[in-house]
């Protein structure tokens, strides 16, 4: 790998030279901490990670530097689901996915053989060619998994988690309510929206119910893999 990062920095310095991109020194030490990481790096961890290393680069410099690598194919930049673009290495003929936690934000990287060559033969007989793709898979990773507990706040899921209600907190007017709502324990439901503000949405067979987040807090769920004993 370390013999990668030589190579790659020679064929930088000349591909700066011919461009006659400014501050030669300054950029090569910021792309040296980046390749030294080998991890989805935002620019502000890349910032952080540069000034521990004794320089004090403005942010825009660091940000115009990853733009260049993303330029001459060194760097692959990435908004996963919260929109905050992170780079990474990119290693010419090497391709893999991402697995992306909702909860620590962990990203794993994966490359599977049987997946790239479906999809290559899903577009051939659609008549297509592909170029390129990339695969993003939104979860929980087994670290949270094993910190999750086994009744929460409906307040507190994560979009795309498929839930079975266990318990309802508050007053007799609050159950009330929800089950005029057509909310019932037991029922299973997939939280499509929670942006941590505001209202949820969540949906119960065909049905799309939109609730406020204090009513939320009241109503107890459970991952439905976890009342089913398959974690």
């Amino acid at each position: 790998m370390q013999h990668t990062h030589v190579q790659e920095k020679e064929q930088l310095k000349k591909l700066f030279d011919q461009e006659g991109v400014d501050h030669f020194e300054e950029r090569i030490k910021t792309i040296e901490v980046f390749l030294q990481t080998e991890k989805h790096l935002s620019a502000a961890e890349l910032v952080d990670l540069v000034r521990k290393g004794g320089m004090d680069p403005e942010p825009e410099f660091v940000i115009d530097t990853l733009k260049l690598m993303c330029r001459f194919g060194f760097a692959q930049q990435h908004s996963f689901d919260n929109g905050v673009f992170r780079y990474e290495h990119r290693h010419l003929g090497q391709h893999h996915d991402h697995m992306v936690c909702t909860k620590c934000k962990k990203i794993i990287e994966f490359q599977n053989d049987q997946i790239e060559n479906l999809q290559v033969s899903i577009a051939a007989t659609h008549g297509f060619h592909m170029l390129q793709h990339k695969m993003e898979i939104y979860g929980i990773c087994s670290d949270c998994l094993k910190k999750r507990q086994d009744v929460t706040p409906l307040m507190s899921a994560r979009q795309g988690e498929r839930l079975v209600i266990k318990k309802f907190t508050g007053g007799a007017g609050s159950r009330m309510r929800l089950m005029s709502m057509g909310l019932r324990l037991g029922d299973e439901i997939d939280v499509i929206t929670n942006l941590n503000q505001g209202q949820l949405v969540i949906a119960i067979e065909n049905r799309r119910l939109v609730l406020g987040r204090g009513l939320a807090q009241k109503i107890m769920v459970k991952a439905l893999d976890m009342d089913n004993e398959k974690i």
